[in-house]
Formats: C-alpha cells, sequence, structure tokens
C-alpha cells in the first residue's frame, strides 16, 4: 500500500514523521547549502539541466536518498531506486532493461542505488557501459569512503560528493519543521531541546524519530528537562565502526592531538574511541608507538608511562585500567616533542642499505681468539670509560664510509642537554682528528 501511496505522491497519514517531513523541493534540504546553495556544484548542474553520474558520500541521515529522488524531480527524469543490500544481478539487468526502454522512448532515468559500496567489484563494473552510453544517470549513496570502497573506474565516471553531518543549526530547524507540522512545541526545556539535538548525532532521520516518541510519550501538559528525556528515550551508541574508515580517522585524530600538544582534544578522542567499543589494548598500543614516534629523547619517561599504562590496563580491565590509559595521554600530550630518533633510525637504514656489507673497523671487532688478534682485531681499541673526558673520539663508522650525522636533537625538554653533549664531543672528535689533542 505503501508503494502506492508513493507512486502517487501522496505521504500516507499514518507513515512515519521522518517520511511526513521529507522535503518536496531541493530548497527545503537543510544542512548541505555547500552543495545545493546558491554556486553549489549539485545546484549548478539542475539549473543547467545536464544531471552527471554522481556518488554521494555521507553519514546516515543526511539527506542522500531525498538530494536523489529532487534530482530526478527538478531534471524531469525518472526515478529507480535499487537497494545494494537486497538486490542482485537480475535485479541490475532488469533495470538497465527498463531504462534502456524508457530512452527508447524518450525518457531519461535518474538510477539511484542506495549502499552502492556492498555491490562486488564485478557487479560495479556492471554499471559502466551503461553510464558511458548515457542510458542512466547513476547517483550511487554511501556511508563508506569512496576511494577504498568502489572501482576506479567507476569513480572516473562519477563526481563524488560529500554530504556533512547535520550540524546542530540544522537539527534545530528540523525539530522546528516538526512542531510546525505537528501544530505545537516540544514539550522540552532549553536545555532538553539541546540534549535532544544531541541524542541525534547528525542524523536528522534519527532526530525525527526522537521527536516523534517525544511527542507521542511525553505526559501531557509537562515540560522535561535532560534528566526526564534521557529517562523517556533510548539514546543510541554513536556511530563508530572499529573495521572502517571512522576507526582510522579517530585513532589518526588521538595521535595528531597528542603530537599537537593539546591533552583536552587528546582525551576527547580518547573517550569517543573508549565509548564506540574500540579494544583498550589497541589505543595502548597506539600510546606507547605515540611515546617513541613523536617524543622519544624528549622525554625519555614517555615510553616507561606509556608501557606502565598497558600494563596497568592489563591488571585492572575496563572502567579503571581506562585511567591509565587517560594519564598516559595527558603525559604525552603534555611533554616535549621530538623526531630526532624517528628520523636518526629511518637515515640509518637508508644509510645501511646504501652501504652493503661494509666490516666495522679492525679496532672495534671482536677477538676472542688469538689469529683474530694477531690479524688486528681489537687493536688500538681504546675504553672509552677509562679516558680523562670519557671520550675517545674513535671512529665506529666502517673503513671507506664517510662520517654521517644521523640524529639531531630538535633541543626540545632532555635532549637539549643531549644536544649539548653531542655538539662538545663532536668538537673533541674534531680537534682529536687534526692531532691537537
Amino acid at each position: 500500500m505503501s508503494d502506492l501511496f508513493e507512486a502517487a505522491g501522496v505521504v500516507p497519514p499514518k507513515a512515519p514523521l521522518a517520511d511526513r517531513l521529507r522535503p518536496r523541493a531541493l530548497g527545503e534540504v537543510v544542512g548541505q547549502d555547500h552543495l545545493l546553495g546558491e554556486g553549489g556544484p549539485i545546484r549548478r548542474m539542475v539549473e543547467a539541466g545536464r544531471l552527471g553520474s554522481m556518488i554521494l558520500w555521507g553519514p546516515p541521515g543526511t539527506g542522500k536518498t531525498t538530494i536523489a529522488r529532487l534530482l530526478a524531480q527538478a531534471a524531469g527524469y525518472q526515478f529507480q531506486q535499487i537497494s545494494a543490500v537486497f538486490s542482485g544481478v537480475a535485479d541490475l539487468k532488469k533495470a538497465f532493461e527498463t531504462a534502456r526502454a524508457r530512452r527508447a522512448a524518450g525518457q531519461a532515468t535518474l538510477l539511484f542505488v542506495d549502499e552502492i559500496h556492498r555491490f562486488n567489484r564485478a557487479q560495479q563494473d556492471g554499471f559502466l557501459p551503461f553510464v558511458e552510453e548515457g542510458t542512466i544517470t547513476l547517483v550511487g549513496a554511501t556511508t563508506e569512503n569512496p576511494s577504498f570502497e568502489l572501482n576506479g573506474a567507476l569513480l572516473s565516471r562519477s563526481q563524488v560528493f560529500v554530504l556533512r553531518r547535520l550540524d546542530e543549526v540544522a537539527l534545530d530547524q528540523l525539530l522546528t519543521k516538526a512542531e510546525a507540522h505537528l501544530e505545537r512545541p516540544a514539550p522540552l526545556t532549553p536545555e532538553a531541546r539541546q540534549t535532544l539535538i544531541a541524542m541525534a548525532d547528525g542524523d536528522g532521520r534519527y532526530l525525527l524519530t526522537l521527536a516523534e516518541a517525544l511527542f507521542d510519550l511525553s505526559p501531557a501538559g509537562e515540560t522535561l528537562d535532560p534528566a526526564r528525556l534521557a529517562a523517556l528515550l533510548q539514546k543510541r551508541a554513536p556511530a563508530y565502526d572499529k573495521s572502517r574508515e571512522e576507526h582510522y580517522n579517530l585513532i589518526s585524530a588521538l595521535h595528531k592531538s597528542v603530537r599537537g600538544s593539546d591533552p583536552d582534544a587528546a582525551l576527547y578522542w580518547l573517550a569517543r574511541m573508549l565509548q564506540g567499543g574500540e579494544d583498550p589494548l589497541y589505543l595502548a598500543r597506539r600510546i606507547v608507538r605515540m611515546a617513541v614516534e613523536d617524543i622519544g629523547e624528549a622525554d625519555p619517561l614517555s615510553i616507561l608511562v606509556a608501557n606502565a599504562a598497558k600494563d596497568t590496563y592489563d591488571f585492572l580491565g575496563s572502567p579503571e585500567g581506562e585511567l591509565a590509559l587517560a594519564q598516559a595521554v595527558v603525559h604525552l600530550a603534555t611533554a616535549p616533542k621530538s623526531a630526532g630518533v624517528y628520523e636518526a633510525f629511518k637515515a640509518a637504514k637508508r644509510a645501511a642499505a646504501e652501504t652493503g656489507s661494509l666490516a666495522p673497523p679492525a679496532h672495534i671487532r671482536n677477538a676472542p681468539t688469538k689469529l683474530m688478534r694477531d690479524l688486528g682485531y681489537g687493536m688500538g681499541y681504546q675504553y672509552d670509560p677509562d679516558t680523562p673526558e670519557g671520550f675517545s673520539g674513535a671512529n665506529y663508522f666502517p673503513d671507506g664510509m664517510e662520517r654521517r650525522t644521523f640524529y639531531a636533537p630538535k633541543g626540545e625538554g632532555h635532549e637539549a642537554k643531549i644536544r649539548e653533549r653531542l655538539e662538545r664531543w663532536s668538537a673533541l672528535r674534531a680537534r682529536r682528528a687534526a692531532g691537537r689533542d
């Protein structure tokens, strides 16, 4: 029955609020002005009367299906929808045959493919000839990064448009529309209104679902505060998929916040990942990596703190052990930063690959036998702790390889003392090489 209503352009009276408030024109879509507003690329397409194939990439509830439907309406195309979750090869063939028949009759087809990333590579390739010959204008919708999930050939024939997570202003506009449609204000204090918007987590459809439940379930004549609203409605878990792009985006945000010496942002991203169900030991491993990659000798204590946090979590588990991870994140974020050791080791590995199998100089070779000693192994070796300055200035690079400098401390934190010491040793080495000492 709902299909009959939809075909007639009528919303069933018992339809969910989100369907009853579905925009009837592109100008009514909220939160995507960068695409649909004045000068936006999709709006320019519509104004020119020429739609190109496109991929709409964005989180749930941002209007992908609605935009596709309204694009077909505005351009005079026949709208046809399939879902990659429920459709197979037979469904695709039927869609292409129907579109081809329409084209022969002078009618263009906009084929909307929801969750297009769910089709495998071969199925995605099946779209190419029909896109190229103009049988269909393809509009694909995906919540996943198209760079990883869609064929390069399909991407090269489509424009990718990124839909933004709905901000507080856009969500408030939707809630206002719901109030106007239902002809009564939401029974919420200003603080509870903000709480309801926060519960939606950027998803317009979910906001309207929450609002509908609110209007249906709230006691007559009462205005709810945040606590009573939370008791009335169940908040879903934040969108977070540990195997998908969002996982990598959040760990990148955590790592870069630590590297950027922002403990507050770092704690926020740590909390986001833990609340999303991330494995705390995965986070512990990344924290150890931060200590050696971004701090190193600027604060040698950081690696000890990071490892201690991992051990503490192993011992206590959640939630108590999570505090140790938070402590480590704060320590690392507030520590001086240096990639000196990280860069030095990369340079040393490149030099090792370039120089092949050059042997150590004779004076630092191991000499466990008389034959080796007779061959000069270990001859002339100076035991540095026994020298007056604790530094011999001997050459430790292979014969035939010029001395190189890999480690260049930045002068931050503990590395300031290391830098001073290395500079003094370098001067001593130069003097002794010149025979002045």
